[in-house]
């Protein structure tokens, strides 16, 4: 099967939540790489979508959030989704590549994931020191991993991990806040 990667554009946000969640679950809003990512919108430049170019259905998707690590702009990936009926293909290697490559041209200087050395380190991802980034809750250290963008940045890349910004204001249970829409 071939795929064709492109910008994530609004009208795919149904298709992506059904592969994220194939692929995770509701457990993963418990995690605290989701805790992160609540009322803080993904980096739109660095959202991409693999489509399947004959039936237009998406078949892979990748986002990247900003985040503060002690006192640097850096990237948190994830979540990277592939249909289960079409993992080991390449699809999400290559999302992550395209990703990457863009993050890199934008300027950021490292990306922070939890996630399994071993797929992740095909892209160069490697794990992190133990100690050297904290996440504001519970995280498996060995699954830490860290990628620079930038001669040097990871050995630079210390201190806690929080929320670059606050795009949408949500309640301690993510609901959003405001008006019903």
């Amino acid at each position: 099967m071939l795929w064709e990667i492109r910008a994530e554009s609004t009208s795919d946000e149904a298709a992506v939540e059904r592969l994220v969640d194939a692929g995770f679950g509701p457990g993963r809003f418990a995690k605290t790489a989701y805790r992160l990512r609540e009322g803080v919108a993904p980096d739109t430049r660095l959202s991409f979508v693999a489509e399947n170019p004959e039936t237009h259905g998406l078949v892979g998707a990748v986002r990247f959030w900003p985040v503060i690590v002690g006192r640097r702009l850096a990237l948190l990936l994830g979540p990277l989704a592939v249909d289960p009926k079409l993992r080991g293909r390449g699809i999400g290697i290559a999302l992550m590549q395209r990703g990457l490559e863009g993050a890199r041209a934008l300027g950021y200087e490292s990306v922070v994931l939890v996630g399994d050395e071993p797929y992740y380190a095909k892209v160069g991802f490697k794990k992190l020191k133990s100690g050297q980034i904290r996440f504001p809750g519970p995280v498996d250290g060995n699954r830490l991993l860290g990628l620079a963008l930038k001669d040097g940045a990871l050995e630079t890349l210390s201190g806690d991990v929080q929320r670059a910004r606050i795009d949408i204001a949500v309640s301690a249970q993510a609901a959003k806040l405001g008006p019903p829409s």
